[in-house]
C-alpha cells in the first residue's frame, strides 16, 4: 500500500499533468499562467528527487544510488532542457510522451517511489516532511531558436528519447 512520499509525489504528477493539459488547451494562444505553474512546479518536484530521495536512497544503501537513478538523472536534464523554450504542440507533445514513461518509472511497482518509501522505513513520515518543505525552483524566462532546439535534441538524445529528439522540428523550420 503506497505510502506519504508515493502519494504526496504521484499526486503531484496529476497535477503536473492537469497544468500541462492548460497549457496549450487554445492551440492559438499558450495559457501563461498554466505554463508558470506547471514549470515552476515540475523544477520543484525534479529538485525534490534529486536533492531529497535520490541522496537519501543512496545514503540508506550504504553509498550505492538505486539502480534507476542515473535513467532518472538524464529524464530529468531532458524534462528540463523542455522547458526553455516557449511551449509549441511539439514540445508539449513530447514533453508528455517523456513524463507518461518516466513516471512509471518512479510510480509503477518496484518503482523508486515504493523502493525510496521501503529504504526510508521507519522514517518514511521524516522522508515525507522534508519533502513537504523543499524549496520553489525559479525559472528563467523562456528562450527560443535554433540553436536552443538544437540543445534540447541533444538533451533528448542523451536520455535515449531519439524518436522525440527527430519529432522537433527540423534546423531550417526553427529558423523560419
Amino acid at each position: 500500500m503506497p505510502g506519504p512520499v508515493y502519494r504526496y509525489l504521484s499526486d503531484d504528477h496529476v497535477r503536473l499533468e492537469a497544468l500541462l493539459n492548460r497549457i496549450l488547451a487554445n492551440p492559438q494562444k499558450v495559457d501563461s499562467a498554466a505554463d508558470a505553474a506547471f514549470r515552476a512546479g515540475l523544477l520543484k518536484h525534479i529538485s525534490m528527487e534529486e536533492k531529497i530521495l535520490l541522496p537519501d536512497a543512496q545514503r540508506r544503501r550504504g553509498g550505492e544510488p538505486l539502480p534507476v537513478a542515473a535513467k532518472l538523472r538524464a529524464d530529468h536534464g531532458a524534462i528540463a532542457a523542455l522547458l526553455v523554450p516557449t511551449p509549441t504542440p511539439e514540445i508539449v507533445a513530447v514533453l508528455r510522451s517523456i513524463l507518461a514513461r518516466h513516471n512509471e518509472i518512479e510510480e509503477g511497482p518496484g518503482g523508486m517511489y515504493e523502493a525510496c518509501e521501503h529504504l526510508a522505513g521507519a522514517e518514511v513520515d521524516d522522508l515525507y516532511a522534508r519533502l513537504c518543505v523543499a524549496p520553489e525552483v525559479p525559472a528563467a524566462a523562456h528562450v527560443d531558436g535554433p540553436k536552443i532546439l538544437a540543445a534540447v535534441r541533444r538533451a533528448l538524445l542523451r536520455a535515449g528519447f531519439e524518436k522525440e529528439a527527430n519529432s522537433l522540428p527540423a534546423e531550417s523550420e526553427e529558423s523560419a
